[in-house]
């Protein structure tokens, strides 16, 4: 270990010579080029590291701030890697929708990406074959609005188990929103059964996996990804500890994609498997190790992504209603007046219910669970009003923003559904679901299921459940300090409290009835557990 500050030593002076360097060749390169677009002043060496999102601050409203100082595009530069922030709707567009064949990619970070292994998932992977193959698997089956209709029997099953869980239990919500979306996205990409009534080891994993996803994918989290020497660092060296982190999220990564997969073909084999999204490309044919990878991750992106972001988007619903009673006694007369009390909504009944549908849309508006999305990567030069986009900038795009803007949505931080509906004196707003979903080819191609979930829960919770403010939250500033939300590329609700109740003795059988309805099923837990060692 007397080797450290000599190796210490040798990484700076590495460091130094090559970042004066590349300075020394963009100062060449740059003569006669035209300017980035406009930022705050750097610092020598360093750049605009310390312009970087603090840690706990929300993203999109730092990356805001620029709109008025620097106006509709700006950039920040970090040790010669531009960053370019969007803040305005139609330049998202123009480039990300219009020129996307410029800004399909994703950036190298180092961390999320190499370290821990997440530019294999569809989300993070660059813009090359592997990604058109995995986008390819995951339209067939769920990338329409017609292929998503085969899954509503598996949403109706789980909203139906979600329903009884907060009867009997209303105070473990989270829990509930969590275990409900999982066991959906689990059934639809392996047809695994997630356990009832405990933990499940499945959707607990990728909980804690998408946790640190959330952290560690934000531009400048880890300084390995401005000081991509550091990763030569022994693992014993000081300032070495992100390594270990590393590791362990890789294993978990490993963990969350390997164990399900082995699971399925656990289950082909022993012809017990029920037909789910891996299943049907593992039929098209498992000879080709290529295949069986892109297989195998399309699968573990579409569980992924789908639970974390869904979650977010149930939990804000509850806020909401908890924040705008006035919204929810609207919500529950539309579906009193239209589906009665006598049954649940299903999504068959969805055109018949605007104002529900204009809920959706709100809390998909209100909090974007994902508010900066994640960073786009140009792959060539490209111009923008006048400035430089170099090839290989980050570029992002304020979709917090987009759905806050008050020139397009009055009173945008009010939760207000009525403004989607058409009335004597206006015209519904735009829908949000133009930007919350990403850009290009790069858009989600879960948004399907993902919207039908959302409506599912809305409609179904408020048709039997009153929501309100918990006893132990009395007053106003409580309620302001519940609506705060937290950092990261997904962003949550900071934790609340809800009470939640029938809405009548009626209401309670209703929910009580959907146990013979939808009957719990044999958990896919153990054989999992045993077919993977």
């Amino acid at each position: 270990m007397s080797s450290t500050p000599s190796l210490l030593l040798g990484l700076g002076v590495g460091f130094l010579i090559t970042y004066v360097a590349s300075r020394f060749l963009c100062l060449l390169n740059n003569q006669n080029r035209p300017p980035l677009p406009p930022g705050p002043k750097g610092l020598p060496l360093l750049g605009n590291l310390n312009d970087l999102p603090k840690p706990g601050i929300l993203e999109a409203h730092h990356w805001l701030q620029h709109k008025e100082l620097y106006g509709p595009i700006s950039s920040v530069t970090v040790l010669g890697k531009s960053i370019v922030i969007i803040n305005d709707a139609q330049l998202a567009f123009e480039l990300l929708e219009k020129r996307s064949a410029k800004y399909s990619s994703r950036p190298k970070q180092l961390f999320a990406s190499e370290l821990v292994g997440w530019e294999k998932t569809i989300g993070l992977s660059p813009y090359n074959g592997r990604f058109r193959a995995m986008r390819k698997n995951l339209s067939r089956v769920i990338g329409s609005n017609k292929a998503a209709t085969q899954f509503h029997d598996i949403q109706h099953t789980e909203m139906a188990h979600f329903l009884l869980h907060v009867l009997s239990n209303p105070d473990n919500l989270q829990e509930h929103i969590r275990k409900a979306v999982g066991a959906v996205v689990l059934k639809i990409a392996y047809g695994y059964t997630a356990e009832s009534h405990r933990p499940d080891v499945l959707i607990n994993m990728v909980g804690d996996c998408m946790e640190k996803f959330a952290r560690a994918a934000v531009p400048g989290a880890f300084m390995v990804d401005m000081f991509p020497l550091l990763r030569k660092l022994p693992n014993w060296a000081p300032g070495a500890a992100f390594k270990k982190l590393a590791r362990e999220c890789a294993s978990e990564l490993s963990d969350v994609t390997e164990k399900p997969y082995a699971f399925v073909k656990h289950q082909m084999a022993q012809d017990k498997h029920e037909a789910s999204f891996l299943s049907r490309l593992i039929e098209t044919g498992d000879t080709d190790t290529e295949k069986n990878e892109i297989d195998k991750w399309s699968a573990m992106s579409l569980y992924t992504a789908g639970a974390d972001t869904t979650v977010s988007a149930i939990a804000c619903f509850f806020l909401a209603m908890v924040l705008y009673p006035e919204v929810q006694k609207h919500a529950q007369e539309e579906i009193d007046r239209i589906i009665g009390n006598d049954r649940l909504p299903t999504t068959a009944d969805r055109d018949s219910l605007p104002y529900i549908n204009a809920v959706v849309k709100e809390t998909l508006r209100w909090h974007p669970v994902a508010p900066m999305g994640l960073p786009h990567e140009s792959t060539e030069d490209d111009m923008c009003d006048g400035y430089l986009i170099p090839k290989g900038s980050m570029v992002f795009a304020n979709i917090w923003h987009f759905t806050h803007d008050p020139d397009v949505y009055r009173d945008p931080t009010a939760f207000r559904p009525e403004r989607f509906l058409a009335g004597d004196d206006h015209e519904p707003e735009l829908n949000p679901e133009k930007f919350v979903f990403g850009f290009g080819r790069r858009v989600c191609p879960g948004r399907f299921l993902a919207e039908n979930s959302l409506f599912l829960i809305v409609a179904q919770s408020l048709a039997v459940f009153n929501i309100d403010r918990s006893h132990n939250t009395d007053d106003h500033h409580d309620l302001q300090r519940q609506s705060l939300f937290q950092a990261g590329v997904v962003s949550h609700p900071s934790p609340y409290n809800a009470s939640i109740k029938p809405r009548s003795s009626h209401h309670e059988k209703i929910i009580r009835s959907l146990e013979e309805t939808y009957p719990w099923q044999q958990s896919d837990a153990e054989i999992l557990e045993s077919c993977y060692g």
